[in-house]
């Protein structure tokens, strides 16, 4: 197995949006704002590359929406998706599953694409299953006034149209589900219903990547919670869960959204679940 990340682009939101009701005055020092509020995030996805199989875990924004609607992330910088994989020495084309941890355009936005007159749209990865789960797929395609503005129909129901979507079969196992991809999967409902929570066994280490559970160092403390999470009282339980395992077990957590931190792990203190230690994706991954 080999593990490459993948930079689709990054892009800024309001800091008091990403931290909810914690003060400026105690966030910024982890995440410093510009003088809009915003913060600095990055669309950090996550290519594995096992046999016959090149598995990509979600995929940024992907580029068809107007002008108008990027203006409101302050994109910066010059990563792309297709530019990130061909740094690696891979194209779009040979992707064989797009493994989506849930449906908020900021994930999913990228499998999508215009079609070549731009009529209408159609999957980006043309060889690939797109994955997601049958509790979350019902949520983005009937969803609720405070997360409408997060999924996309043009982002969603062109997996399903095109026959590539499939979904990950959940069981009732407590913490960890294991998946038709071979590695385990964390559900949790904080943030969104059943947003997936990839766990990968690489070499002698378990590589977390962490979605919107984790968004970034900044958010290790337990009240941390993005006011974008639908469900905060349910996000507190599995962060604790979540964090408490990440310690004990010595989980190493690939940050999506995380601008300037790829990979951390965490420790069990006196004060709670706290920052261990900060690595780079070469540090760990190559």
């Amino acid at each position: 197995m080999k593990l490459y990340p993948i930079e689709s682009g990054n892009f800024k939101l309001d800091g008091g949006a990403m931290f909810g009701v914690v003060p400026k005055s105690i966030w910024q020092k982890t995440n410093p704002s510009d003088d809009n509020n915003m913060i600095d995030l990055a669309a950090r996805c996550l290519l594995i590359e096992e046999g016959n199989r090149l598995i990509l875990i979600d995929t940024g924004m992907g580029n068809k929406q107007s002008e108008k609607f990027f203006g409101h992330y302050s994109m910066w910088g010059n990563h792309s998706l297709d530019g990130s994989l061909a740094k690696h020495g891979f194209h779009r084309d040979a992707i064989t599953d797009v493994f989506l941890t849930h449906l908020h355009f900021d994930h999913c936005g990228g499998g999508i694409q215009w079609n070549a007159d731009r009529t209408g749209y159609e999957p980006a990865f043309k060889n690939a299953k797109f994955w997601s789960n049958e509790n979350h797929w019902a949520w983005a395609t009937q969803p609720n006034a405070r997360e409408k503005a997060s999924f996309l129909t043009e982002n969603i129901l062109p997996m399903q149209e095109s026959g590539q979507l499939h979904f990950i079969k959940r069981d009732d196992t407590d913490f960890m589900a294991t998946s038709e991809l071979g590695f385990g999967i964390f559900f949790a409902d904080g943030h969104t219903e059943k947003q997936m929570i990839p766990h990968i066994t690489y070499k002698d280490k378990t590589i977390v990547f962490a979605a919107d559970l984790l968004p970034t160092a900044g958010h290790i403390p337990l009240p941390y919670v993005m006011g974008y999470d639908t469900r905060p009282l349910l996000t507190l339980p599995e962060k604790s869960k979540f964090l408490s395992a990440a310690a004990t077990n010595e989980y190493y957590i690939f940050l999506e959204h995380d601008a300037h931190n790829e990979i951390i792990t965490v420790e069990h203190t006196e004060k709670g679940v706290r920052l261990k230690d900060k690595f780079s994706c070469s540090d760990i991954l190559s």
